[in-house]
């Protein structure tokens, strides 16, 4: 013998056990023995649970199947939550909670939200007043009675705000270096979701969630921020700082001095280089380090300091040497010298050549040669050809100066006559004189 309950029997068709049925058995509990009392209970009734049920007796015997008549007629007279689809952050809305049921003056409603008990809200009245809706309200929402295990299916409250809390964050979080991909994420708390607009400075860069570069360089350091914006408002996250780094370039190096260098002067040479961050600076004359610092200063100057000059600009993501600039030092004539060309005594009647030398930058065209004693020069140029006995000393010149050497001295002999006259000679024949000069 087998005993059940079934539901809307259809014609030559065996109904099945309820019990046995997927919708209905783990809410189908049998009260009693089965024997005496099949009576059931059916708990978390919804609407779709209205039907005509019918208890269904089978036995071993021929025509020993029996179907109660006129059944069960099982009606759901279900709360229902009514609610407006979307309300504005700060409006107020009103939701209430009805039945198709006919209820008491007595009757209490509970209101829920995600399932949880709004337990301030617990009154006779079937409505339930948000005042000034925060985001925060939004939620499922369903009422129930007092007293009764029933609660209405859940109706959403979408709450609309304009953006709120917009960020920015940077990927990676580390350094970047020239040549890193990077990533600007834009977060943004808005209902709808805003559309997302990216800035360098004022200018539009990108749009979308997600700003990405491949490959940075130093163009792309500044400053960045996202605009967050949907039919509610708009807002602007802080700004963010790209900072790029990068080996030296550019390097070059500028003399303060643009025109001629004279020796006692005081320069300064400049080393301009582009880095991130900031390079040290090397400087050498040829290959010898001579300082360091962005700033070589050079006072009271001297030809020693001629030369061949470079910076070199480094940091830890490389290293790169300006062009050599060139220092010229001018200065005026020194170590003024006279040489003889020749032996310094001569005889009368002969000359030598005396050649002036000096060191000087630019080197000396103008020399003046002068007799001791004498205040007028006696001759120029760079040789002078010494006719008579004497001091004399030659004076060198360039635009920046001029300097006299020491006197040399010329000695001219005179030419010594000596006679020679053969004696003894026979009256009337000639007479012969030898002269020898020396």
């Amino acid at each position: 013998m087998k005993v059940f309950w079934a539901k809307n029997p259809v014609k030559d068709v065996e109904p099945p056990d309820l019990s046995e049925d997927p919708e209905y058995s783990q809410r189908l509990q049998y009260q009693g023995d089965k024997q005496q009392n099949c009576t059931i209970r059916l708990s978390h009734v919804t609407q779709k649970d209205e039907h005509m049920y019918y208890f269904r007796f089978i036995t071993d015997k021929p025509d020993g199947i029996w179907l109660g008549h006129p059944g069960v007629s099982l009606t759901v007279t279900d709360l229902q939550v009514e609610s407006p689809e979307r309300v504005t952050e700060g409006d107020s809305v009103r939701l209430t909670c009805k039945s198709s049921c006919t209820l008491t003056d007595r009757a209490t409603f509970i209101w829920y939200r995600n399932s949880q008990p709004l337990t301030e809200r617990r009154d006779r009245n079937n409505e339930l007043l948000l005042q000034s809706v925060r985001r925060e309200d939004a939620g499922r929402y369903s009422c129930a009675l007092h007293g009764h295990t029933y609660i209405s299916p859940a109706v959403y409250l979408n709450v609309m705000y304009a953006p709120k809390s917009v960020s920015v964050s940077i990927g990676p979080s580390n350094e970047i270096v020239e040549g890193d991909s990077v990533t600007l994420n834009c977060s943004s708390d808005s209902n709808p979701p805003a559309e997302i607009s990216w800035f360098k400075r004022e200018t539009t860069v990108g749009s979308g969630r997600i700003y990405n570069i491949s490959k940075i360089s130093s163009d792309y350091s500044g400053e960045y921020k996202c605009k967050s914006i949907n039919e509610y408002g708009e807002k602007y996250s802080d700004a963010v700082t790209l900072n790029v780094m990068y080996s030296p370039r550019n390097v070059s190096v500028f003399i303060n001095e643009s025109a001629k260098i004279v020796e006692g002067d005081s320069v300064t040479l400049i080393c301009s280089s582009d880095s991130n961050p900031p390079a040290e600076i090397s400087w050498f004359k040829g290959r010898t380090f001579v300082g360091s610092g962005r700033i070589y200063s050079i006072s009271k100057i001297s030809s020693d300091h001629s030369g061949e000059y470079k910076c070199k600009s480094r940091n830890k993501h490389g290293e790169k040497c300006s062009d050599v600039v060139t220092l010229n030092v001018m200065y005026p004539p020194r170590n003024v010298s006279v040489s003889i060309n020749g032996s310094a005594e001569i005889v009368e009647g002969d000359s030598v050549s005396l050649i002036c030398s000096s060191d000087s930058n630019p080197p000396a065209l103008n020399f003046s040669w002068f007799k001791e004693d004498e205040s007028s020069p006696v001759g120029s140029g760079q040789s002078f050809s010494a006719l008579q006995s004497g001091r004399f000393y030659c004076e060198a010149h360039n635009q920046h100066g001029s300097q006299r050497s020491d006197a040399v001295t010329v000695i001219v002999k005179e030419h010594l006559v000596i006679i020679y006259i053969s004696t003894g000679v026979v009256c009337g024949a000639a007479v012969v004189i030898t002269m020898l000069l020396i």
